[in-house]
Formats: C-alpha cells, structure tokens, sequence
C-alpha cells in the first residue's frame, strides 16, 4: 500500500528541536461522531493556516463507510519514531491516518494522498481480524512505533480481558498479533508509550468495555475497581518488568506523556478523579534506585457547586470534580498542559523542572457549573470543556475539542454536550490567549462531536524521537 520513500519525507524529524523549527501545520483532522449513530463518524479537516481566508473552517470531511464506529483517538502509519536504528524501514512516509471505532471495533485506514484536505478510506478492518489475530477488542489509542502501528485496545476477543496492544504491519496494515509476550498480571489497558532508546515501553488503566461504555459505573468508581496503576515493559523481550500503583483511590490512569528528549526516562500521566475528595492529579514517572517511581506533583481540587446546578451522578457530592481526562507535552518538554473537562478549564504548568511544576497559565470554557463562553461568541453559554488536547510542535498553538466519550458526555452533560474546537495562542515564557478567529462549532461538524485532534506534519502527541537536541 505504500511506497519506499520515507527517506525523502520531511516530517521524520531526528530530534526534538527538528520538529520544533519544521514549518507549522496548516491542517487539522479532528475525529467526530454521532452519537445517536444515524449517520456516519468522519474525519473533519480544519484549515488551520491563518493567511488563508478559509481560516479556523471545515474544509474537508470524510465520512466512513458504516454507522456505529464512535471515532476516538487515531494516529499516523509511521512518523519520526521510523528513524531509529533498530526500527523496520519498508513502509511509505506519514502518509495514513489508522483510525479506530472504540465501539464497533473497526480499524479504517484514510489515506491523505494527493489531496491532505480530502482523505480517502484506503482500507477497513472489520473487528474480527483484530479479534482472531491479536485478540483484542475495543481499540483506543494508535501511535506509530519503530517498525509497527501500535493499537492499544480496551477489551479482549469475545470477553471483557485482558485489554492490551495489537500490532499492525505499516505497510499492509494487516494485523501481525497481539504484542505483549509475558503480561504478568496486567489486565486493563489504556495508553502506550514508550522512551525508545531505553528499550522501555509504559502503559497505564482505565476499565473493560462493560466498565465504560455505559458511562461511568458509580458502585464501580466509589468501590475503587477502575484502573490504578502504571505497567512497565521491556521493548525487546515485550515481557512486563514492573508494576507501580497510585492508590486505588485515584481511579483511572489515563494519558501517558513521555519527555521527549529519548535521553530523559520520564513522563507524566493523568488521573481522573481521587474517591476521596473528587480531586484529580498529575504524576510523574522516573526512575529510582534503579526501578521505577511514581510520585505525584500536582493536585487539582473539586470545586463547591450547588446540587441544582449539578447534574443527577453528581448532586450527592456538592461538587465539580476537575475530570483530568487529557493532557500533553510541549515538543520542548517545558510546558504541560492539562484538560479540566468538569470544571471547563485547561491549564498550563512550566515543567522544566518536572518534580516541581509551576502554573504559568488558565482560560476557562464551557464546564459543568461555569459554562464559559469562548471570547467570540461571549453571549452562547457552552457545554462539555476542553478535552482532548494538542499542541504544535513548536509549543505556539495549542488546539482542544469539548467532547470526551459519548456516554459519558450524557452523563456529565446530560443537557447536551454541543459540538466545538478551540484554539490557543502561547505567550513566550507561558501564559495562553483564546484565537477568537479560530471557533468551529455547532453545524460546522455536521451533527457530530468532537474529539481527537491530529496536526498535519505531527504534533506534540503523535511521535517520538530517536536522537536529542543536543547530543
């Protein structure tokens, strides 16, 4: 499917810096989806090039073949991560999109050739050929890695677990098997990351299907039975080395943000909500005495609301809980960004020295209580908050959608979570400003909702590097 001219593709940057001085993007795919699933998901394309006169709109939008998918988080067949040394070299340059349907299943692979603005569906994976060959179900996240698509999946083939990793070939995007060799006791999945030059692969929790596709389980939440802990892997043997757990008072330990410099074994991962005080928090992964730690190095509290301002899940608490359920990290490894879906805000923390993050930055929109409107529509109260968030790869932009999973948007905003993408505007040294010329939303999607963002060229999330910046 693809050709052998990755050599030749500029966006494979060797470092860090590379990356950074890159020209910008002047694409977005945002993936969406109906709900009520009586249309098709699509892939939305948002002109995101502020000389154009089609600024800040949908300029393509690709829909795919079936109804029911609900488009979650997708990734690119190869990107930087195709320059290491140890990495395969036989496919084509970042030239696919593999996008998964969290609910039904389906892989579909949209190719961005000839036309970025107007990807084609090249090829679908109906659920049992991820299912026979890797037994997994429910895929979540992609990332291209050195020498395949990894594709994190939430359930197992015909039952609830273990969740876990399947492979794809980033040339056929056939399914090669399930990746894990030796899983130890790890049976919920979430993300996956890496630090490539240390061999070190890292995944984290959140449930089974049945956990979450309803929405939220309350007897399961406040019985502490979601996910809790950090699993560490040995890339070569792919054999589990070490478990850490949080605490099973912090619930559900989602994205996980790796330093960028492959020199660094660190990285940062955000929970979702503390049962004991409906807070949320940022940890950070290192090493120590030669294993691994994880210590936490910030606390967002809940905030008071009254109970006829909360919706049903929430009244007997009183509060707002912050619901961390995005964050990313600068290209530069300076500046972390963290989505507050309850509370309707996304924060900024200067994290050059990551043990010790400092706040440098806040803008508030939409939220459960606040319902912030966006500077320009200030009199349209908004729904749902920033959550799934990306940031360019020189840490100028910062792009967010409002949607998190559909049932768990009814539930949180069970008067309607809206449609809508924003963007920010990065002050040298920290601090964010609202693009007030960048406001899709509403009819724009199309009936849709809004969640994953990917940047044309790469993005802060979407690759890892082999070489540093200074070497």
């Amino acid at each position: 499917m693809a050709d052998e001219h990755h050599h030749h593709d500029p966006t494979f940057y060797r470092t860090p810096r590379d990356a950074a001085e890159a020209p910008p993007e002047k694409l977005a795919y945002v993936a969406t989806f109906s709900r009520p699933a009586d249309q098709p998901d699509a892939i939305a394309v948002l002109d995101a090039d502020p000389d154009s006169a089609q600024y800040g709109s949908v300029v393509g939008f690709t829909e795919l073949p079936y109804l029911g998918d609900e488009l979650h988080h997708f990734g690119w067949n190869a990107c930087s991560s195709a320059l290491h040394p140890g990495g395969g070299h036989d496919h084509g340059g970042r030239r696919y999109l593999v996008v998964p349907g969290i609910r039904s299943s389906r892989v579909h692979i949209l190719d961005t050739e000839p036309d970025p603005s107007s990807p084609t569906v090249a090829k679908v994976l109906e659920a049992d050929e991820v299912g026979k060959r890797a037994g997994y179900s429910r895929p979540h996240t992609v990332h291209c890695g050195p020498g395949a698509v990894f594709m994190s999946c939430l359930g197992g083939y015909g039952e609830e677990g273990p969740g876990g990793i399947a492979l794809l070939d980033q040339n056929t995007f056939d399914v090669i098997g399930p990746w894990e060799a030796d899983r130890g006791d790890q049976f919920f999945a979430y993300d996956v990351w890496w630090h490539v030059m240390a061999d070190v692969a890292v995944t984290s929790e959140w449930g089974t299907p049945s956990m979450i596709e309803n929405g939220v389980v309350p007897e399961l939440l406040l019985g502490r039975k979601y996910g809790h802990r950090l699993h560490f892997w040995d890339m070569k043997s792919r054999k589990l080395t070490q478990t850490v757990d949080l605490g099973d008072e912090h619930q559900m330990v989602l994205e996980l943000r790796p330093a960028h410099d492959p020199t660094k074994k660190y990285g940062f991962v955000g929970v979702v909500v503390s049962v004991e005080d409906l807070s949320a928090s940022i940890w950070m992964w290192h090493e120590e005495n030669g294993e691994w730690a994880a210590t936490k190095v910030i606390t967002i509290p809940a905030e008071p609301a009254p109970a006829d301002q909360l919706p049903p899940l929430l009244q007997g608490f009183g509060a707002v809980p912050p619901l961390v359920t995005d964050i990313n990290l600068s290209v530069d490894d300076q500046f972390l960004y963290v989505s507050c879906w309850g509370t309707g805000e996304l924060k900024q923390y200067n994290v050059s020295d990551p043990l010790h993050p400092v706040e440098t930055g806040s803008v508030r929109i939409g939220g459960i209580t606040g319902r912030a409107a966006h500077p320009a529509r200030p009199d349209q109260p908004l729904s749902g908050g920033p959550q799934m968030v990306e940031v360019s790869r020189d840490g100028k932009r910062v792009y967010f959608t409002n949607s998190l999973y559909g049932a768990w948007d009814d539930q949180f905003y069970p008067d309607g979570v809206g449609a809508w993408m924003a963007k920010l505007d990065v002050t040298p040294g920290g601090g964010l400003s609202f693009d007030e010329r960048f406001f899709p939303e509403g009819e724009a999607f199309r009936g849709r909702r809004t969640h994953q963002v990917r940047l044309q060229g790469g993005d802060a999330s979407s690759d890892s590097y082999c070489f540093p910046s200074e070497p």
